[in-house]
């Protein structure tokens, strides 16, 4: 003869089980990838900035004070990646 008292305890913890599984795992999961998108957006986009500033000094000190040439080489390379971005874009 069984327990009903164990049988019912086992089924509320396979029910709780079944149910946390189902909701607070993805939304762990979800709230883990938001947090790490923000913190690499965050960590990423005054890199990104820094990376453009200390290129354009290198090119004006490379090209011995010709700002124009600086200004010309850098927006060679931004209008270049544009290019390739928009070739590689889904319509």
């Amino acid at each position: 003869m069984s327990d009903w008292t164990t049988d019912a305890a086992n089924a509320i913890e396979n029910a709780v089980t079944n149910i946390r599984d189902r909701t607070v795992v993805p939304a762990k999961s979800f709230s883990k990838g938001v947090v790490y998108g923000l913190l690499a957006v965050l960590i990423g986009l005054p890199a990104l900035i820094l990376v453009v500033i200390m290129l354009f000094r290198l090119f004006v000190i490379m090209f011995q004070g010709y700002v124009w040439a600086a200004w010309f080489l850098m927006g060679a390379i931004f209008v270049a990646a544009g290019w390739f971005a928009w070739a590689k874009r889904n319509p």
